[in-house]
């Protein structure tokens, strides 16, 4: 090891590693590249999986289906307090090691969710699930892109990105079968043979290798602050719509909260000398503008992934499993894309990559948003496989962008904050999209209600045909309010948070372009 990697890592506290990672061939790269692949996907999957759950596991539980929704914000908030660690925690245990112990005990949380015979226990389960689970998808990025040559680390990303971008998507669609088709308890059981698969090839296929260790002071305060203020952050961002937003004192003060949390936490993190998060990545011109666009497409993304689905299953009499199938089809996409994008990113400007997708992305928002009331489900799915497309020519250069400059020794802490930056992209635009499709639902309803008394020609004969099937006054009013008005004013509103999502791609287009290239990651010991 040369000099700048013993003095990046503590020198005379260096523990003697096992062999360096190195780029791997044929089979032996293909198996490790699935295997990394397949945790990482898991661990997103456990993310959204859930959620169409909530009422069946809620009514077994006894709770009512606001409390069940804690299945989904515990993992939520322990995955987002642990994301930032990764670096440290890799520093100290070695990553390869770290990656089986969090896999291994997702795992075994995973068990204990599905045997868990009261809701508080599911609960701590849960949180003990995201806690340990945080570290395994920096980690999977981190040794992926270690065990590919330089010149195919675009096709390791792109492998990568298919799996993020595709779980979130394809999470709900399998929930909903597992409960309907066997129960609830089936969303956790399915991890363990993936579980036990992802830890014990692991230590078949990268057993001899390791990153450096060193024995570092446990910066407790550091800890808690962060712990504190990102947790604080995220529950506010999940509960924002169950609770009214600022007009709860819960919100108000879960936010004052995370702001002073997290002002102390980078005070105090500049100052220690033994920081748990590496604050000075965000000095990277390209780290902090990958970080910034992937957490503003993130709100775009999960957003209207959240929203679009509200609306089938409320107003197009969709149900859970047919209103995946219809999200299904831009993860498809990706699976296919993603990897020939990350095959091919080296030999092209990231920057432009990243444009086209977001244009491709606005795009879609905006042709989406002119569908009319009677769109079929064909017309649906078959248009968000441009969706894939442009998450496909969005996510990889992204990652590109924000990891370059950084050598192996950086990546599991870049990667952490990154994901991190990702969560919270994500939990923003979930409560941010959906709140203005809520109140849009509300706001357009009583506009097109105002208009029954106007007297106006179509709503005069509308309501003379239904006094001719035998409704008449309130009943005819009451009639046209659920079947028609209702319908067109979830439509509008939908249409509008797709607008805004367009809108929010379409500012990142000047962002983007301050990136500087050249857009490769670093080896250690050249400057």
């Amino acid at each position: 090891m040369n000099a700048r990697a013993a003095a990046l890592l503590g020198g005379r506290h260096l523990a003697a590693p096992s062999v360096p990672f190195e780029p791997l061939t044929g089979a032996h790269r293909l198996a490790a590249t699935v295997t990394l692949a397949l945790a990482a996907f898991m661990n997103v999957l456990d993310l959204t999986i859930a959620n169409v759950s909530v009422p069946a596991i809620a009514g077994a539980m006894g709770v009512t289906p606001d409390q069940g929704t804690w299945i989904v914000t515990s993992y939520a908030v322990s995955e987002a307090i642990m994301l930032p660690l990764t670096g440290w925690l890799a520093t100290r245990l070695g990553q390869r090691r770290m990656f089986q112990l969090a896999t291994a005990l997702f795992t075994l949380a995973s068990l204990a969710c599905a045997a868990s015979p009261r809701f508080p226990v599911l609960l701590a389960a849960r949180t003990v699930q995201g806690l340990v689970g945080a570290a395994m998808i920096p980690l999977a990025q981190a040794m992926l892109l270690a065990i590919y040559p330089p010149a195919k680390r675009g096709l390791a990303l792109g492998i990568f990105v298919m799996t993020t971008v595709a779980a979130p998507i394809i999470g709900p669609l399998a929930g909903g079968w597992l409960t309907d088709h066997l129960s609830w308890h089936w969303i956790f059981l399915v991890n363990l043979p993936v579980g036990v698969l992802c830890v014990t090839s692991a230590q078949a296929l990268l057993g001899r290798y390791e990153t450096p260790t060193r024995r570092l002071p446990v910066d407790l305060v550091g800890m808690a602050l962060l712990a504190l203020g990102v947790g604080s952050l995220q529950i506010m961002l999940d509960k924002w719509l169950s609770l009214d937003g600022f007009g709860s004192p819960v919100i108000v003060t879960l936010a004052c909260t995370a702001a002073l949390a997290l002002s102390l936490f980078v005070a105090w993190t500049l100052t220690s000398d033994h920081p748990v998060v590496d604050l000075r990545l965000f000095t990277r011109r390209n780290f902090v503008v990958g970080t910034v666009c992937l957490a503003f497409a993130s709100v775009a993304f999960f957003g209207t992934n959240v929203v679009v689905p509200l609306w089938l299953q409320t107003q197009m009499g969709y149900t859970a499993e047919w209103a995946g199938r219809t999200l299904a089809f831009s993860g498809l996409a990706a699976i296919v894309l993603g990897p020939l994008v990350g095959a091919h990113i080296h030999r092209a400007d990231s920057r432009a990559v990243a444009t086209f997708g977001l244009i491709v992305f606005a795009g879609f928002a905006i042709g989406s948003s002119m569908f009319p009331p009677n769109v079929d489900f064909w017309t649906l799915a078959l248009t968000r496989l441009a969706l894939g497309l442009a998450l496909s020519c969005l996510f990889i250069p992204l990652n590109t962008i924000y990891l370059a400059g950084l050598d192996p020794l950086q990546a599991a802490g870049a990667v952490g904050m990154a994901n991190c930056m990702r969560n919270i992209g994500s939990s923003f635009g979930t409560s941010l999209l959906t709140s203005m499709w809520a109140h849009g639902s509300a706001a357009y309803g009583a506009e097109l209600a105002g208009r029954l008394g106007r007297g106006r020609a179509p709503v005069t004969d509308y309501l003379q045909r239904l006094h001719a099937l035998g409704l008449h006054g309130p009943a005819a009013a009451a009639w046209l309010r659920e079947r028609v008005i209702a319908p067109q004013a979830s439509l509008l509103s939908t249409n509008a948070v797709l607008q805004a999502s367009a809108a929010i791609v379409l500012c990142l287009l000047l962002l983007i372009w301050l990136a500087r290239p050249p857009f490769r990651a670093a080896t250690v010991g050249k400057d």
